[in-house]
């Protein structure tokens, strides 16, 4: 299926909910903000929001600095 991510669109596979995606990219969903189809998503909702094909993510990265 077919999902936009930070607006680069791309072929995945086996990917049924958020948290799948981010561990599909090898991210750390304690370290991510995720935002579907203008919808920011809360964090213990990441096993339960389907990703679908045409869907449009969003996905922020916290870093540290000073």
């Amino acid at each position: 299926m077919k999902v936009t991510i930070n607006g680069k669109e791309q072929e995945v596979s086996g990917i049924k909910s958020v948290r799948d995606l981010l561990d599909h990219l090898g991210l750390d969903c304690s370290k991510v903000a995720v935002e579907v189809n203008s919808c920011v998503i809360k964090k213990d909702e990441y096993d339960q929001t389907a990703i679908s094909h045409g869907d449009v993510v969003e996905i922020v990265r916290f870093v540290g600095g000073g």
